[in-house]
């Protein structure tokens, strides 16, 4: 449980992370960015340890939560941003 605790965590660092990497104007705003960062770090930690990328507690995983929130990120601004315009 812990485990999942400390992704939602780090998603909420990691989605603040993303959108700095990632300027401009989301179609949701922070709020959903941050929501991005937790389901993307969620997602690319579940990712990378599925895939026998790297242990808990190891660095790698922090950057591969990032990337999955960049990822995420980059998906939902163009689907969004496509219907919005």
């Amino acid at each position: 449980m812990f485990g999942f605790l400390g992704w939602i965590i780090v998603g909420l660092v990691v989605g603040a992370l993303a959108k700095l990497i990632m300027p401009g104007k989301d179609p949701g705003g922070i709020f959903v960015t941050i929501i991005l960062g937790i389901v993307g770090a969620l997602l690319g930690g579940w990712i990378g340890r599925a895939l026998g990328l790297y242990g808990p507690d190891q660095p790698a995983g922090f950057f591969m939560a990032l990337l999955g929130s960049i990822i995420l990120l980059v998906v939902y601004r163009f689907t969004v941003g496509r219907r919005a315009a």
